[in-house]
């Protein structure tokens, strides 16, 4: 059997990308319209985050992840029909 010569994900990775795709399906569900926007909001909010958050700040990431599953829970219910995005902007140090 070969190796693969892609990268191991951490548990924490897998956790994400998890998330992301949990968020893609839910927007499925939705309508043609609002699903390509919650799309959109989705992904941006993703690059947003894998370029301003610093990969070594476990406890922000768990954070995000948190307010994630949240947020997709909240999107998950058929009484919502879209998503909003509400930017806060937080200082860290790198």
């Amino acid at each position: 059997m070969a190796a693969s010569s892609k990268p191991r994900l951490s548990g924490m990775q897998k956790q994400v990308l998890a998330l992301y795709r949990e968020f893609l399906r839910a927007a499925r569900s939705k309508a043609p319209e609002e699903r390509t926007r919650i799309e959109s909001l989705v992904s941006s909010e993703f690059h947003r985050n894998s370029s301003q958050v610093d990969r070594k700040n476990f406890l922000y990431i768990e954070y995000l992840l948190r307010r994630g599953k949240k947020q997709l829970d909240q999107l998950k219910s058929p009484d919502t029909v879209g998503l909003s995005s509400l930017n806060i902007e937080v200082s860290q140090t790198k």
